[in-house]
């Protein structure tokens, strides 16, 4: 996963109403409808949270007529948790030096 990738989707997941959405949506497509009630806010609102979090390719859209029905893109969402399982917190007794910890 690119730098610049990981980075936008850690700004979209900087905001607690998208948090929410991204929970909402664990597990199954769900519609616009269902969200907006989960999460009491406005249609616009909404609107712009889902587009945040379409253009950093967390969430599909999927339209069926006037309806919008939202799911977690899986390819994006597991490359995501690569990156943070790749993190290693360094125990305090060890000491890094250049870069190589001893």
């Amino acid at each position: 996963m690119e730098t610049i990738d990981t980075a936008s989707i850690c700004k979209a997941l900087g905001d607690a109403n998208r948090l929410k959405i991204v929970q909402t949506l664990s597990g199954c497509e769900k519609c616009a409808c269902v969200i907006l009630e989960a999460l009491n806010i406005s249609q616009p609102t909404l609107s712009h949270h889902m587009k945040i979090l379409r253009d950093c390719g967390l969430v599909n859209v999927r339209k069926a007529g006037k309806w919008c029905y939202y799911s977690l893109n899986c390819d994006t969402l597991r490359a995501f948790q690569r990156f943070i399982a790749s993190l290693d917190c360094t125990p305090a007794e060890q000491e890094c030096v250049a870069g190589q910890c001893s």
